[in-house]
Formats: C-alpha cells, structure tokens, sequence
C-alpha cells in the first residue's frame, strides 16, 4: 500500500498564499518602475544567457535578485525548496535551490515552483501582458509532481500603459478567487471567473499554439482538420472562428478561466515527435504551475491525449495541453486531436 501524500495544513496554507501574493506584488512593482511609459524597451530585450529551458533575456535579470533575495528571508521561518529557471543549487544542478543555505532538501516543509515572468517576449517588448507563477506543494523530494500543487497563485505583469492588473489564486478544493487591482491607488475589487459555457467553438477564440517557426505547419494543419470536423466544410468568406496566440501559458489559462477563449492547446511535443525532430522549445512544468486555478475555476485541462496532465515539478520536462472552457467542448474536440495524432503514427510520448 502506497504511503498518504503530506498536504499542508490550512493554517500553513493560509500563509504560504499571503507570502506568495506578496512576492508577486513585489516583481509586479518592480517591473512597473522599469517599465515606466517613456523608457526605452531596447535594454529589455537583450539576450542575457540560454538555459537549458529557454533563453533567459535582459528582462528576466530584473527579477531574479529579487526572487532569490525574498526567499532566502522567508526561509528563516520556513525551509523550502525552489524550484525556477535560472537557479542553481550547490552540486551545480540546475533549475532549484534550497532555502535557508546549508538546510538539507529533505528538512524543507514545502516546494515552490516559480515561473517568475511567463510572457517576456511580449512583455519585454511591452505589447501586453506576462504573468508572474506560483505552485507550492508538501515537499515530497523528487517524486514531487505538478498534480500535488495545493496552492497556486498568479499575478498579471502589465504594460507601461496599463491601469488595472489581475490576480488570481486558489488552494486545493476551495475554488479560484482573483481580484483587480488599480495599480494607481493600490486598491482591488473581485474579479469573477466564468468560463465559457459555449458547447461550439463557432464565433469564439480558440488556438494551436505557434509561437516560433519549427512546428507552424503542423499547427496550422491541426486546427483546419479540428475547424472543419467540428463546423463542417470552411467558407473563407465567414471568419467563425478567432485566433489569439498569447505567448504565456498562464495567459492562455487565464483566457480560458475568464470566458474570453474556448479551447486552446500547446502540443509542440507531440509534433516533435510526428515529425522525427529533436524536442525544441516547448511548454514546461514551470509554466504550468498555476494550473490548479485554471482547474478550480473549472477549466478542464489535459495532456492533450486525454490523459492526466502531470509532471515532475522541474523547468526542463516538456509537456503538451488541451485546455477545454467545459466538458462540451473537450468531448467535441478531444477526439479531433487524438485521431490526427493517431494518423500521424503518435499516440503517446
């Protein structure tokens, strides 16, 4: 018989998701003052070095001295371990750290998996919004996987022009929640969540990610095959359905969990494979972590296969999705995916 996972208790959980909130409103501040309207954005997009999950740009500097410097005052009280693009631990591994110094993993009461800017490219460009990504779990070592997140929190980085920015959190079992905030008085209304209750994608939102040239082909073959099963044949005179490519996948969860996207789906893995080419950039663990919102807010989000979506909490696993607004829309479309995959001689990673 298996051992009982450890869960947080509501007490500690109560404090986790304040620290949290805290330390995205902090890189949200911090981005803010870089990102004052009349400064110039050429500075932001310089590539700064490569990891071995993406390139890490002039932008992602900014915050990672902050991130590394509150975490390390916010394990005095409570050892964790970090889990984020860029870290370093003292065996040199990349991709997590453990909180205080010198605290062994094993001693460490939670992980954090932190994406602290999901959408650079767009943002550091300041043509819309990125968000900053936090999961926490029990710390189980590295059996720890993204399907044990109990806590999930995140917070809307804004363009220079912005006004109002979101943020939105759930813990395990109670629902999301999420509040706007007047980012010039500091003060926030509630924000509701509603996903689509729409059972067609016909006059809505819904995508393939193709971000970056590499699987665009594939992509766009993919979502014709999906439009044309699921509406009948195409009238190009008739513009039904509607593209937007958020490069964030918090973004594109937070289109799905407040009703403005359908179906969205990042299956670049599985295309990789179809296509007999080395994994290139995709989506990680780390950009999934606040996908307990998305699925508290009532999202249904899968491995595209129709399977669990889960995985190790790292920022090197590749992962594919299909997020489905409601269970009309994924018993719709879910099938669509699966048979083309099918017909391409992939039914599995």
């Amino acid at each position: 018989m298996s051992k009982p996972k450890p869960q947080l208790s509501a007490d500690l959980s109560s404090r986790v998701l304040a620290k949290l909130t805290e330390f995205q409103r902090l890189l949200r501040d911090l981005l803010l003052q870089h990102r004052h309207p009349g400064n110039s954005t050429s500075a932001m997009h310089h590539v700064s070095r490569s990891s071995s999950a993406d390139t890490i740009y002039a932008i992602d500097d900014v915050v990672e001295a902050c991130m590394v410097d509150f975490f390390e005052e916010w394990s005095k009280e409570l050892p964790l371990v970090l889990i984020a693009e860029g870290l370093r631990d003292e065996h040199g591994n990349e991709g997590r750290r453990v909180f205080p110094a010198g605290c062994p993993e094993s001693a460490a009461s939670i992980r954090i998996l932190v994406d602290p800017i999901d959408g650079t490219r767009e943002l550091m460009y300041d043509k819309r919004s990125a968000w900053t990504l936090a999961g926490v779990a029990a710390n189980r070592g590295e059996q720890t996987r993204i399907s044990d997140i109990e806590i999930a929190v995140m917070t809307e980085l804004p363009t220079s022009k912005q006004g109002l920015a979101d943020v939105l959190w759930a813990i395990r079992g109670t629902g999301a929640q999420a509040r706007r905030v007047d980012l010039s008085t500091g003060k926030s209304q509630p924000l509701a969540l509603h996903p689509s209750t729409a059972q067609n994608i016909d006059h809505g939102f819904a995508m393939i990610s193709s971000f970056f040239p590499g699987t665009k082909v594939s992509a766009g073959e993919l979502m014709e095959q999906i439009v044309q099963m699921a509406l009948g044949p195409l009238d190009v005179h008739s513009d039904t359905v509607f593209e937007d490519q958020y490069i964030s996948t918090a973004g594109q969860f937070y289109e799905l969990i407040v009703g403005h996207d359908r179906f969205n789906a990042d299956v670049r893995p599985l295309f990789y494979k179809m296509e007999n080419k080395p994994e290139g950039l995709c989506c990680h663990p780390y950009d999934c972590a606040t996908l307990l919102i998305a699925q508290e807010a009532g999202v249904v989000i899968t491995d595209a296969l129709g399977k669990v979506l889960d995985g190790p909490m790292d920022t090197t696993t590749g992962l594919n999705w299909a997020g489905f607004a409601n269970v009309h829309l994924r018993a719709l479309i879910e099938p669509l995916i699966i048979s083309y995959f099918r017909n391409h001689g992939v039914s599995a990673l």
